[in-house]
């Protein structure tokens, strides 16, 4: 089913937000979202994973004729990918957008990507971000070229943040497909659809910051240093490319070398260091797990760091 349209050239949109106990950044991003300048139909689906319906975000505030904001519970498997998954399964747009519970649109964002999808004809397209961490603010933009698969395949481009993606809704249900729910834990659920959509087509790329996305207190992924791990092999198993590229793999290992570190297990982080040495050299995660691995700095330390120039492990 597909909402009312204004503009017979401009489609309808679905903004899917999923959500869990945060109630004031919630709101702040459902107002963004609801802000913005675009000529037809935009719904916010808020989708509440393991945590009760709050229907007051339906409710109180007075967004014109042709914006609508629902509440639902997530009803397939709980997470993150389950809860975009049901949102995308109740979206009625015939473009589905993304927005995580604490990021926030800018002015623009929205008439900007649409007006690229129908001058590309691609099926997505994603911006830059304004990252805040404390005080600090570091804006990064990605081109076109950061999304191509061998580009990904080498580094995860965080530029092309889930919460910056309009996809085509028919896209997204046939040609790239929905959220993986069998990731566990989620984690890298982004990563493994953004390498999809670029094996399914080329993604277009507004080169401005115009998501300003909230690091540091509720953005880290809870220390999961396990599940990390896990879904960093199962991504692997699926997506062989990822270890067709020395560097790419390095930099993936890189990552599970850090986890093990942050276990409290030397040996095996040490061991992984070896292979990512063996791949790439020059791959900073190996150097920094071995500061990790022989306690000199916390694990905390060097995320908390990194975070505040806008970046990850």
């Amino acid at each position: 089913m597909t909402a009312d349209r204004a503009d017979d050239a401009a489609p309808s949109v679905t903004v899917v937000i999923a959500t869990r106990n945060r109630p004031e950044l919630l709101r702040r991003a459902i107002d963004a979202v609801m802000a913005q300048d675009y000529p037809a139909a935009v719904e916010c689906v808020v989708v509440f994973d393991q945590a009760p319906v709050d229907e007051s975000v339906c409710a109180g505030r007075t967004y014109g004729p042709r914006r609508r904001v629902s509440a639902i519970a997530n009803s397939r498997t709980p997470g993150l990918a389950g809860a975009r998954n049901a949102g995308i399964d109740a979206a009625n747009g015939e473009v589905i957008a993304f927005c995580d519970d604490d990021d926030e649109w800018l002015p623009g964002k929205l008439a900007l990507q649409v007006e690229r999808l129908q001058a590309t004809g691609s099926d997505v397209a994603v911006t830059g971000i304004e990252v805040r961490y404390g005080d600090r603010v570091v804006q990064r933009v990605p081109t076109a070229a950061d999304l191509s698969v061998a580009t990904l395949a080498r580094r995860r481009v965080m530029e092309a943040h889930p919460s910056t993606v309009v996809v085509r809704a028919d896209a997204l249900r046939m040609r790239i497909g929905v959220v993986d729910e069998d990731i566990p834990g989620s984690y890298g659920e982004d990563y493994d659809w953004i390498l999809r959509a670029a094996q399914a087509g080329p993604i277009a790329v507004v080169e401005r910051p115009l998501v300003r996305v909230l690091w540091g207190r509720t953005s880290f992924f809870n220390r999961r240093w396990q599940t990390i791990i896990d879904a960093i092999d199962y991504v692997l198993a699926k997506h062989p490319v990822l270890s067709e590229d020395p560097h790419g793999l390095a930099r993936l290992e890189g990552q599970k070398a850090f986890a093990y570190a942050a276990l409290g297990q030397p040996r095996a982080a040490l061991r992984a260091v070896g292979r990512v040495l063996r791949l790439n050299w020059r791959e900073p995660r190996a150097y920094v797990t071995v500061v990790v691995a022989l306690r000199l700095l916390s694990a905390d330390r060097v995320l908390a760091t990194a975070n505040s120039f806008g970046r990850g492990i």
